[in-house]
């Protein structure tokens, strides 16, 4: 049997991790070969990898997306890229946002001339819904313009561009996907449900920025893999889909629910200031994908958010050296805030 050789980019990392273990695993494609290239930089874990490490379909690339000689080699070598080597916290990219710039806008530009040059079958780049802006009601859909508001989110935009042009330029086979708010196990804990559920397991306060209803929908690492997946295997050249989790909730709320799951009270509770240009409310409309792809969130929140907790629970030696590195400290301490969190 032939099989496709996929390069994943940021492998290594919360979400891309995920879909490296779901397609090597034992209830993932047996047609598909996967090589990680990935950089390492503080969000990423070799651990998140163990897994699926010893598989023969699988390979490890350490090496960077704007390295020019590293892409073209690999991308050489596979039928498949699926993007999602990115700076991806707000916070950061508020403090200092030339990586973001880099990684985010010119290491897509770098695999897209190498996708190009190689012929690549079919390149997924991976996206969020931030790059549409806050919207007031109703849900943001495919067509509507892109309207970022912060470093991080104007770099992805920037890249789905990019990304998009390739296609209308040039003809290749870009599909780009555009996801809201991820959760589950093994997310590096500066986003806003691993941090508060890794403070409150250790007796900690926890952040809520302003006056905690900024809104956002929130999606089970599960279901945003098999939407990629769907994508990949489904979808159309030059097309654009969002994967939604289809759960709305304020921050306020979704604090109450992690307090109660974990045990605490809302005296663990400390308000800060808002972010800068925090956008109040996200939410995507993933119907094009259900119609097309046959795509629908199955987790529920409830079950997946309490699994996520025992997750947490059950594996402090994959988070607890992470929190006693450096890397949580740097946004807090340049943007003036206690704990910095992503949501």
């Amino acid at each position: 049997m032939s099989q496709t050789r996929i390069l994943v980019t940021g492998g290594a990392g919360f979400i891309g991790s995920h879909y490296v273990r779901t397609l090597l695993g034992p209830f993932g494609p047996d047609d598909v070969s996967v090589t990680v290239l990935d950089a390492f930089t503080y969000a990423a874990s070799p651990a998140s990898l163990d897994e699926v490490s010893d598989s023969p379909r699988f390979r490890l690339v350490v090496g960077d997306i704007r390295d020019p000689d590293t892409v073209d080699r690999l991308v050489a070598e596979h039928d498949h890229v699926v993007h999602f080597a990115a700076e991806s916290h707000v916070d950061r990219s508020l403090a200092s946002s030339a990586e973001f710039v880099t990684t985010n806008v010119l290491g897509t530009h770098v695999l897209l001339d190498a996708a190009l040059r190689h012929g690549t079958q079919t390149f997924v780049h991976v996206s969020t819904d931030e790059v549409y802006g806050s919207i007031p009601a109703g849900s943001s859909s495919e067509e509507q313009p892109l309207n970022p508001n912060s470093p991080y989110s104007a770099s992805k935009a920037s890249s789905d561009l990019i990304a998009l042009a390739y296609h209308r330029s040039h003809g290749l086979d870009v599909r780009v996907t555009r996801c809201s708010n991820n959760y589950g196990h093994h997310q590096f804990p500066e986003k806003i449900i691993p941090l508060f559920v890794t403070n409150l397991l250790d007796g900690r306060k926890v952040p809520l920025y302003g006056d905690g209803l900024h809104i956002r929908d929130w999606l089970h690492i599960d279901d945003h893999v098999r939407g990629i997946e769907l994508v990949r295997t489904k979808g159309r050249a030059g097309e654009v889909y969002n994967i939604g989790g289809g759960t709305e909730l304020s921050n306020t709320d979704l604090t109450a629910l992690l307090l109660q799951t974990c045990g605490a009270s809302w005296d663990a509770v400390e308000y800060v200031a808002d972010r800068k240009g925090h956008d109040r409310r996200y939410s995507v409309d993933w119907s094009k994908a259900h119609v097309e792809l046959g795509y629908k969130p199955q987790k529920d929140f409830t079950e997946g958010l309490a699994e996520t907790v025992d997750w947490y629970r059950d594996n402090r030696d994959w988070w607890e050296p992470l929190k006693a590195g450096p890397a949580l400290a740097v946004p807090a301490a340049r943007t003036g805030t206690t704990g910095a969190v992503a949501c």
